[in-house]
């Protein structure tokens, strides 16, 4: 599972720097209007109006594997084993690092700590 989440992140780190590149690369819709008066970016590699296509059409491809690596992503980050409570209520001390059982002993020799935030509040 490692493995395939590496992969996914690696993919999604290529697909973000090669839109990060190909939008730099593209240019405005004011730059047409210089190329019809002759500024010089008609002699350009793929021609006067032919990169436009090409790096949009390659943007939107890119921006589709970076959606669907995101949620994939989102998906694997969340598959984890369903706890019965949440985790605000379990002490630090409880919680297992390795996603072995807690000890009857870690509880009792968790030392009690006062809530903060809204739990100090006193109620009447």
């Amino acid at each position: 599972m490692s493995v395939l989440v590496n992969v996914i992140l690696a993919v999604q780190i290529l697909a973000a720097l090669g839109m990060i590149g190909l939008i730099l690369v593209q240019h405005g819709k004011g730059a047409d209007m210089g190329a019809a008066f002759g500024s010089g970016s008609s002699g350009s590699l793929f021609g006067a109006s032919g990169s436009a296509n090409f790096l949009s059409r390659t943007t939107a491809v890119l921006a589709a594997v970076f959606f669907v690596t995101t949620l994939a992503l989102a998906y694997f980050g969340n598959a984890r084993p369903a706890s019965s409570g949440s985790v605000l209520e379990t002490p630090a001390a409880v919680i297992p690092s390795s996603g072995a059982a807690p000890s009857a002993d870690a509880a009792s020799a968790a030392p009690v700590v006062p809530a903060s935030g809204a739990a100090q509040i006193p109620t009447k």
